[in-house]
Protein backbone atom coordinates (compact mmCIF):
# COMPACT_ATOMS: atom_id res chain seq x y z
CA UNK A 1 0.00 0.00 0.00
CA UNK A 2 1.49 3.28 -1.05
CA UNK A 3 -1.16 4.81 1.17
CA UNK A 4 -0.13 5.05 4.82
CA UNK A 5 -3.76 4.81 6.07
CA UNK A 6 -4.23 1.64 3.98
CA UNK A 7 -1.06 0.11 5.44
CA UNK A 8 -2.14 1.00 8.98
CA UNK A 9 -5.52 -0.64 8.33
CA UNK A 10 -3.90 -3.73 6.83
CA UNK A 11 -1.72 -4.08 9.92
CA UNK A 12 -4.67 -3.57 12.31
CA UNK A 13 -6.70 -6.33 10.66
CA UNK A 14 -3.82 -8.79 10.47
CA UNK A 15 -4.54 -11.81 12.67
CA UNK A 16 -2.45 -12.77 15.68
CA UNK A 17 0.75 -14.36 14.41
CA UNK A 18 0.10 -12.95 10.93
CA UNK A 19 2.32 -10.98 8.60
CA UNK A 20 1.52 -7.72 6.81
CA UNK A 21 3.64 -7.22 3.69
CA UNK A 22 3.73 -3.85 1.94
CA UNK A 23 5.21 -3.14 -1.46
CA UNK A 24 3.86 0.36 -1.99
CA UNK A 25 5.97 3.47 -1.69
CA UNK A 26 4.30 6.20 0.35
CA UNK A 27 5.43 9.82 0.23
CA UNK A 28 8.92 9.96 1.80
CA UNK A 29 7.79 12.32 4.58
CA UNK A 30 4.84 10.18 5.70
CA UNK A 31 5.15 8.37 9.06
CA UNK A 32 3.55 5.04 9.98
CA UNK A 33 1.70 4.79 13.29
CA UNK A 34 1.07 1.35 14.82
CA UNK A 35 0.61 0.08 18.35
CA UNK A 36 4.11 -1.18 19.18
CA UNK A 37 2.84 -3.62 21.80
CA UNK A 38 0.97 -5.58 19.09
CA UNK A 39 4.27 -6.61 17.49
CA UNK A 40 5.14 -8.65 20.59
CA UNK A 41 1.85 -9.34 22.37
CA UNK A 42 0.06 -10.44 19.19
CA UNK A 43 3.17 -11.87 17.52
CA UNK A 44 2.59 -9.88 14.34
CA UNK A 45 5.13 -9.14 11.63
CA UNK A 46 5.34 -6.04 9.43
CA UNK A 47 7.52 -6.49 6.37
CA UNK A 48 8.48 -4.37 3.39
CA UNK A 49 9.02 -5.83 -0.05
CA UNK A 50 10.60 -3.75 -2.81
CA UNK A 51 9.87 -5.52 -6.09
CA UNK A 52 9.55 -8.71 -4.04
CA UNK A 53 11.15 -12.03 -4.74
CA UNK A 54 9.78 -12.25 -8.26
CA UNK A 55 10.90 -14.87 -10.75
CA UNK A 56 9.74 -13.22 -13.98
CA UNK A 57 9.80 -16.37 -16.13
CA UNK A 58 7.36 -18.02 -13.70
CA UNK A 59 5.45 -15.09 -12.23
CA UNK A 60 4.70 -12.97 -15.31
CA UNK A 61 2.81 -15.70 -17.23
CA UNK A 62 0.84 -16.47 -14.06
CA UNK A 63 -0.04 -12.81 -13.48
CA UNK A 64 -1.03 -12.38 -17.12
CA UNK A 65 -3.35 -15.41 -16.90
CA UNK A 66 -4.95 -14.05 -13.70
CA UNK A 67 -5.41 -10.66 -15.36
CA UNK A 68 -7.01 -12.22 -18.45
CA UNK A 69 -9.41 -14.17 -16.19
CA UNK A 70 -10.43 -10.95 -14.44
CA UNK A 71 -8.89 -12.13 -11.15
CA UNK A 72 -6.14 -9.49 -11.02
CA UNK A 73 -7.73 -6.02 -11.41
CA UNK A 74 -4.59 -4.15 -12.42
CA UNK A 75 -6.62 -1.51 -14.28
CA UNK A 76 -8.03 -0.23 -10.98
CA UNK A 77 -4.49 0.57 -9.78
CA UNK A 78 -3.18 2.17 -12.98
CA UNK A 79 -2.50 5.89 -12.62
CA UNK A 80 -0.11 6.62 -15.51
CA UNK A 81 0.85 5.29 -18.94
CA UNK A 82 4.25 6.40 -20.19
CA UNK A 83 6.85 5.82 -22.85
CA UNK A 84 10.27 4.45 -22.02
CA UNK A 85 11.87 7.91 -22.35
CA UNK A 86 9.73 9.06 -19.36
CA UNK A 87 10.69 6.18 -17.06
CA UNK A 88 12.63 8.50 -14.72
CA UNK A 89 9.58 10.74 -14.41
CA UNK A 90 7.57 7.63 -13.56
CA UNK A 91 9.95 6.76 -10.73
CA UNK A 92 9.78 10.35 -9.49
CA UNK A 93 5.96 10.15 -9.38
CA UNK A 94 6.14 6.86 -7.45
CA UNK A 95 8.64 8.28 -4.96
CA UNK A 96 6.54 11.40 -4.37
CA UNK A 97 3.35 9.40 -3.86
CA UNK A 98 1.73 10.97 -6.94
CA UNK A 99 1.57 7.67 -8.84
CA UNK A 100 0.46 4.20 -7.82
CA UNK A 101 1.12 2.02 -10.86
CA UNK A 102 2.63 2.91 -14.21
CA UNK A 103 2.60 1.01 -17.50
CA UNK A 104 5.41 1.56 -19.97
CA UNK A 105 4.20 1.43 -23.59
CA UNK A 106 6.84 0.30 -26.06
Amino acid sequence: AGSVPALELAYRITARGGTTVTSGLPHPERQLSIQAVSLVAEERTLKGSYIGASVPSIDLPRYLALYEQGKLPVDKLLTHTLILDDVNGGFDRLASGEGIRHVIVM
